[in-house]
């Protein structure tokens, strides 16, 4: 008979019951640690850069008692882990400070920059997914033939080409020279403010104000960054569909199903493609993951105003409360991507139970 400890209540937890909370608690407690080493060394990082942030506010001109009061303010004087210290009680009260170049809260500039980032990382993931897995399940299934040949030169193209080449050449050809799309920013001037910002993501907001005419020059202005951020995506889910493919249809039950006479298109997305659905899954999350985290260049080059574009502003100018700020958010949504992605094991393999 299964005993578990009294919960306090006058019943017995179930053994299932303390298993679940244990790897409940097991996660959290890897969440904690991971983003609590994540800030630590980029903080210690933030410290021991060359630049100096009290220039940054005071300026080189500055006198030695303006700079003294200024290192003083800005807690410099206090030794690295005391200085950490305080920082870590501050973001637990969601407080990141405040940017040396606006003087504003960072917490604010975070919530205005990173809805750019999540729309444009977002567009490229379904990019990716609609076009990477149907290339990969066809490449496995014609493997060896122009299609799989095809398929393959493309993912290494995807994956060798320096994006801020693609992403000048594809302002140059398709912006520059043919005019197909809109050129650098999320909006042209003329149609900026006009609509209510609700969640920050132009396209989203146009739909809700029922301005097509903003969403059509907002599409036409996203099109080109996202199509480049999803080729990398493509590329990569491609690949990897392709691989988990080609070791389903290689495995005994397909065989057994196709002497059974069942027909190929069931063979191969209803039995083969259905065993990795659950990888998928993982490749997809990590896929958007690293979007999110990596679209540096293309909102640089595309001058498109996204977290990543705001902490390498940052950085540059030695502001090292909205660099922490951003690498925070960011790495706590790679982890919280990772997570989602285990908890959906749960519904597409009971055998993850």
């Amino acid at each position: 008979m299964a005993v578990a400890e009294n919960n306090g209540t006058g019943r017995r937890a179930s053994p299932r019951f303390l298993k679940v909370l244990v790897k409940i608690l097991k996660t959290l407690g890897s969440v904690l640690i991971t983003m609590l080493g994540l800030m630590f060394v980029t903080f210690l990082i933030g410290r021991v850069m060359p630049v100096d942030p009290v220039l940054s506010v005071v300026g080189e001109r500055a006198g030695k008692d303006v700079y003294d009061a200024a290192y003083r303010a800005m807690g410099l004087d206090k030794p690295i882990l005391v200085q950490f210290g305080y920082y870590l009680w501050d973001v637990l009260h969601g407080d990141f400070g405040i940017s040396l170049l606006n003087a504003r809260p960072v917490a604010e500039d975070i919530k205005r920059v990173f809805p750019a980032t999540m729309e444009l990382a977002t567009l490229g993931t379904f990019f990716g997914v609609f076009i990477g897995v149907p290339l990969g399940v066809v490449a496995a299934v014609k493997r060896g033939s122009w299609i799989d040949q095809v398929a393959r030169v493309v993912a290494l193209v995807g994956y060798s080409m320096p994006i801020f080449w693609l992403g000048l050449m594809g302002l140059l050809i398709f912006y520059g020279i043919l005019g197909w799309v809109g050129g650098p920013g999320r909006l042209d001037i003329f149609y900026e403010d006009l609509i209510p910002t609700r969640t920050g993501m132009v396209l989203v907001d146009s739909l809700l104000a029922g301005d097509w005419t903003v969403f059509k020059n907002a599409l036409s202005h996203i099109i080109l960054p996202a199509s480049i951020l999803g080729y990398y995506a493509m590329a990569y889910i491609s690949r990897m569909t392709r691989s988990f493919m080609l070791e389903q249809l290689s495995a005994e039950y397909i065989t057994t199903a196709r002497v059974k006479g069942l027909p190929e298109r069931t063979v191969i997305w209803r039995h083969a493609f259905g065993n990795i659905k659950v990888q998928l899954i993982t490749v997809i999350a990590l896929s958007y993951a690293n979007l999110l985290e990596g679209a540096v260049l293309t909102e640089t080059i595309f001058s498109w105003p996204g977290i990543g574009q705001y902490i390498t502003t940052a950085l540059l100018s030695a502001d090292m409360n909205a660099v922490l700020g951003g690498t925070v958010v960011v790495g706590l949504i790679f982890v919280l991507l990772n997570i989602f992605s285990d908890l959906l094991y749960q519904v597409f393999d009971p055998r993850a139970k």
